[in-house]
């Protein structure tokens, strides 16, 4: 028997590209007629094959379709739990032709089978994250929108720190009064970071961390002392070292345009916690499979080989580290042979060689080529497929390029966490190369603006290239 139409009429048709976004898109329209064209189960049936987040999400969207049949007929309509129906959309026999649109295009169908719908008095809105079937819808005469659920607006994103300018002489309090104005206001969101810069010099700052933790509300940010020479360049990577230095912030995220060192950022830190204090077993990095060109599985070599090429940015930054953290030792063991450091930093260095030694070190701190970190089980680079299903304890987890990740990707990875890890997503909402995903959408920005305020996370936009003066310019420029 056939559900009676609703008084409305009311009509969401969802496109392809919804469902492979977010498989629950279907229950997302409370109380709502939710159509979905035949030719989607089609295109379904094509992506399901891929080993890709897209492939997962198409094999869900089919589970929940073949739920939903066994509680009545899809064609007829299902009714939801939100009080929504759900139906498949059958092309009519009024079939619309158009001049322009090629019927024999799996799109053009799909939107010609929501023009038909309209055609038969339903007020239809056709549901897309493909700007041009937007377009084309429109052209047809049907409203059309993007999927928004979970939508961030660019323009109030949540950055995880702002700048604060006060007279210079508030510098030199314990705690600057306008800080205290801010947390007395409630103006700020724990462990959102403060840039205190003195009026008329931007380079006269101070840094602080609303923690809002008892009695205190700021913690002042410092360098974290590390065992290579290395420090931050600007004040947000300062903020950035903060985060990832806090065994407490079991999230992070840093997000920022190429070259402001995120991934450099964050490796640093992995790689101290897990080599020199052991507050880690073991880092494992991964990065989503988004290519510019073909994907990983063209790449030549066995899994490890194409691993190696896939992840050859992981490589650079960890080469990066390591000659930097050499150059800089070596300096600074120059200067101690000329005695230019001063009692304090002579004391700290015999009692850190005093413990190396210990360790077998003979008094200095170098680090591993990647080769030996991934043969002592120190370091380990996975392909984000193999991390389903998994539960990570006791490591310290990076994934790269995270702006290429549905928001149901994201959850998927987070949700690997185990007792004693840490998470770090680094990514640059402004560069996506997935088709269906913008600044707002994407897992990286939703899941920074879903754990803003919670007391384990912490989140950096970090604006300055650091890279070179042309990366700079080509940021700028180009």
């Amino acid at each position: 028997m056939s559900l009676p139409t609703p008084p409305l009429k009311k009509l969401y048709v969802l496109d392809t590209n919804v469902l492979l976004h977010d498989p629950r898109a279907m229950f997302s329209f409370s109380g709502a007629l939710v159509g979905i064209p035949i030719m989607v189960l089609e295109e379904l049936e094509q992506f399901k094959r891929e080993s890709s987040g897209r492939g997962k999400n198409a094999r869900e969207t089919v589970r929940y379709l073949d739920d939903l049949r066994l509680k009545g007929s899809l064609s007829e309509g299902v009714l939801l739990d939100n009080g929504g129906t759900l139906k498949i959309l059958f092309t009519p026999e009024s079939f619309p032709s158009h001049p322009v649109l090629k019927v024999d295009v799996i799109d053009n169908q799909i939107l010609l089978t929501a023009l038909a719908y309209k055609n038969e008095g339903y007020e239809v809105k056709f549901i897309s994250k493909d700007l041009n079937a937007r377009v084309k819808a429109d052209v047809l005469g049907m409203e059309s929108e993007d999927y928004l659920k979970g939508y961030v607006p660019e323009d109030t994103f949540y950055k995880g720190w702002i700048s604060l300018q006060v007279p210079a002489v508030q510098l030199k309090q314990e705690f600057p009064d306008a800080l205290r104005d801010l947390a007395k206001d409630k103006l700020l969101t724990k462990n959102e970071y403060v840039l205190v810069e003195s009026q008329h010099n931007s380079f006269n700052y101070r840094l602080f961390r609303y923690i809002a933790a008892g009695n205190r509300d700021f913690k002042e940010v410092v360098m974290p002392r590390l065992a290579w020479p290395i420090e931050a360049k600007n004040p947000q990577q300062l903020m950035a070292l903060d985060a990832l230095f806090d065994p407490a912030l079991e999230f992070v995220t840093l997000l920022g345009p190429a070259g402001t060192g995120k991934t450099f950022l964050a490796l640093l830190a992995g790689l101290h916690a897990v080599l020199m204090t052991d507050v880690y077993q073991k880092m494992l990095v991964s990065r989503p499979v988004i290519p510019l060109g073909p994907d990983i599985g063209y790449l030549p070599g066995d899994l490890q080989e194409k691993l190696h090429t896939w992840m050859q940015p992981i490589y650079d930054n960890i080469e990066v580290i390591v000659h930097s953290a050499s150059i800089a030792q070596h300096v600074q063991e120059l200067r101690q042979d000329n005695g230019y450091e001063d009692e304090r930093q002579q004391s700290d260095q015999n009692k850190k060689g005093k413990k190396d030694k210990r360790n077998g070190a003979g008094g200095k701190r170098r680090l591993m080529t990647v080769e030996d970190m991934m043969h002592n089980g120190k370091l380990s680079l996975e392909a984000i497929t193999y991390m389903r299903g998994r539960s990570i304890p006791y490591q310290y987890i990076l994934i790269d390029e995270v702006q290429n990740l549905s928001p149901h990707e994201v959850k998927t990875l987070i949700s690997r966490v185990g007792q004693g890890s840490k998470i770090v997503l680094c990514g640059d909402p402004y560069q996506i190369d997935s088709p269906y995903l913008d600044f707002s959408s994407n897992g990286l920005v939703i899941a920074t603006d879903r754990f803003k305020g919670e007391s384990l996370f912490s989140t950096v936009f970090l604006e300055t290239s650091e890279r070179s003066e042309l990366s700079k310019l080509a940021g700028e420029l180009l």
